[in-house]
């Protein structure tokens, strides 16, 4: 993505959001809404959030996961512990299109923040609660974490099936796609809010989110009532799928409709193969799994992977290198459509960071800064509720909010 086509308006110009949230889901969801344009005012308490200490950092309090999940937002510090904290707090929210805070019910009420109290004084706001468990239910206040979430969801016992025992994937996916959830569902309430319909509360329970993500496939047989089967699919957790081993390494390949087998028995010089019996359809081929792996593993192994690569790319049988996180850096085709950005930050130096993968043809999504220092934006965006330079002073020192100066950083 270019300089030029960052600086366009998105297509969530004009759209102000309240970020109480913190670590990862909803500075996750709120990153979306900030490269699409909105104006995204992070509030951080005195110590800040504490993924700006996970991991390595150039600049202390600047992690490189915060860095990225927090990039395009103005970052303010209020202790919201404090009445004057929180009054400014309800001021913000008064004028926000979007409140969103990921703390348990007793704490956001405690705070005196919770939707009843933002929406009397702001009725057309989008208030979004991200949480682990619907209040509705018996587990609802349980604390939360990917790790939680992805044994309860039955995630980790699904990894189990090709695994000797549960393990938790090595990704925070419970967090992630409940982000991506959180930032869908405030959008399309955004848009119903744009046609007439006003403000609403959305709750955004991580354990009913995952249950639904894993059943799109796995509810198999259990759909019906009485169920046909166990809701497991079962391609997705035979121990053979898995990358093949080549005479040098490995490669991924899907060997998948009709077609592609009649090509990979061509490939392989396998004629026999074609005409077997327990491989002629896909689902002869689905329900002899086992052997149909062991000997696509054989054929596999007998020559290099750059050698299959260019064979099954010719044939049109999907098929990919492995790469690691590492190698994402280098990816031909990542360099192609400009995936990563090189962003110059007047404290870290050159970041290197995603673009937004989503591209418009009108409302580029993009970004033009990094992630604020703690309480870098208070004095700007509490100047812009009417705030002046004698009662910043005396709320900064009696601790209600905090500022950042740049003498800080040459005491870090």
């Amino acid at each position: 993505m270019s300089q030029s086509a960052a600086k366009k308006p998105g297509p969530l110009e004009g759209i102000r959001v309240l970020d109480l949230t913190s670590v990862l889901m909803g500075p996750y969801c709120t990153q979306i809404m900030a490269d699409l344009g909105a104006d995204v005012i992070k509030l951080e308490s005195p110590d800040g959030d504490t993924s700006r200490y996970v991991g390595p950092s150039r600049t202390k309090g600047r992690a490189g996961m915060f860095v990225n999940l927090n990039r395009g937002k103005r970052g303010i510090v209020l202790d919201l512990r404090q009445e004057k904290g929180r009054d400014l707090c309800l001021k913000l929210a008064a004028k926000a299109d979007v409140v969103l805070h990921s703390m348990r019910k007793p704490a956001i009420e405690k705070l005196g923040l919770d939707y009843a109290a933002i929406a009397a004084i702001n009725p057309g706001v989008i208030y979004a609660s991200l949480y682990g468990y619907g209040r509705d239910g018996r587990y609802s206040g349980r604390p939360a974490y990917d790790d939680t979430i992805q044994a309860v969801s039955g995630l980790a016992m699904l990894q189990a099936e090709i695994n000797s025992e549960p393990q938790y994937v090595t990704t925070v996916v419970g967090d992630k796609v409940s982000a991506l959830s959180a930032a869908y569902a405030i959008m399309a309430a955004l848009f119903h809010r744009q046609r007439g319909g006003g403000g609403q509360e959305i709750e955004v329970p991580m354990f009913e989110i995952m249950a639904s993500f894993l059943l799109i496939e796995h509810i198999a047989g259990a759909i019906y009532d009485p169920p046909m089967g166990p809701p497991v699919y079962t391609r997705a957790v035979t121990p053979f799928r898995r990358p093949y081993k080549t005479q040098d390494g490995y490669v991924s390949v899907l060997v998948y409709n009709d077609k592609q087998w009649r090509r990979f028995t061509e490939l392989a010089q396998r004629p026999d193969l074609a005409a077997d019996e327990r491989f002629r359809s896909q689902a002869d081929r689905s329900a002899n799994m086992a052997d149909f792996c062991t000997i696509v593993a054989e054929i596999l192994a007998q020559r290099s992977s750059a050698e299959w690569l260019e064979l099954l790319d010719k044939a049109e049988i999907p098929c990919a290198r492995l790469n690691s996180t590492a190698d994402l850096y280098s990816d031909p085709h990542l360099a192609d459509v400009g995936f990563f950005r090189t962003l110059d930050d007047p404290r870290d130096g050159k970041l290197r960071m995603p673009s937004h993968p989503v591209r418009f043809s009108a409302t580029p999504a993009g970004y033009s800064r990094a992630a604020p220092m703690l309480g870098e934006h208070t004095e700007e965006v509490l100047r812009e509720i009417g705030l002046g330079a004698t009662e910043l002073d005396e709320l900064e020192a009696g601790g209600a909010i905090r500022r950042w100066h740049d003498n800080e950083e040459a005491q870090r």
